[in-house]
């Protein structure tokens, strides 16, 4: 379902502050300046309404975490959720994830998290999904070998392809289950979709994967 513009949003965007980095290149290669410490950076790709993310930064203050949402009027309304937490650990970016090489260095982040995304369902549009070939060789570029890509949906189809593509591209996967909440993995922060499917019966599907530095001659 697509967003419906939201009233000012250029305005609330701007009281974001310090939390919206404007223009993200400027600052590759200097994250741990932006946040003033050396802790390490953890992504998340496509933050939606900011619960996932708001949670994870109150959790883990010695994480620094990016939220990164393509979409400004979803964009707004994460970081005006984001506001009354008073976190210091915590940015967003409103960008395409096919850009990340141009706002971080290789290392420079640690961790992706991609939550719910959108399965692009028809066989033409498999490129545009963020598991897919071309986005895990992307996440490479960003991430020392051995830092782990953590993926949930409630889409099965989707699910299959992800761990199809994750083994195609030398991820190493863990903590595979096909129904999270009833497999006993502990210290899970729910986004609000999954709140939403949970409620509902459904089942959520998770993988880790952890890119372990093969040469990818394809």
């Amino acid at each position: 379902m697509r967003m419906r513009k939201k009233k000012n949003c250029e305005v609330r965007l701007e009281k974001s502050g310090e939390l919206w980095i404007r223009e993200p290149e400027t600052v590759k290669g200097r994250w741990h300046e932006e946040f003033a410490n050396d802790n390490p950076i953890h992504i998340e790709i496509g933050c939606g309404k900011g619960k996932f993310i708001c949670e994870m930064a109150e959790k883990y203050p010695d994480i620094n975490f990016v939220a990164i949402e393509v979409v400004r009027d979803v964009m707004v309304l994460a970081m005006e959720k984001a506001q009354p937490f008073g976190l210091s650990n915590l940015r967003f970016i409103i960008a395409d994830a096919a850009r990340l090489t141009e706002y971080f260095e290789k290392g420079e982040a640690r961790r992706i998290y991609l939550n719910f995304s959108d399965p692009w369902k028809k066989s033409r549009q498999a490129k545009r999904r963020l598991t897919h070939k071309n986005f895990l060789d992307i996440y490479k570029q960003i991430l020392e070998n051995g830092d782990m890509v953590c993926f949930k949906t409630d889409n099965q189809k989707l699910f299959e392809f992800s761990l199809n593509s994750f083994a195609e591209e030398n991820f190493k996967m863990s903590d595979i289950t096909f129904d999270l909440h009833n497999s006993g993995i502990e210290d899970n922060v729910m986004t609000e979709y999954e709140t939403k499917f949970s409620e509902q019966g459904m089942p959520i599907y998770r993988v880790c994967a952890a890119y372990i530095g093969w040469e990818d001659n394809r």
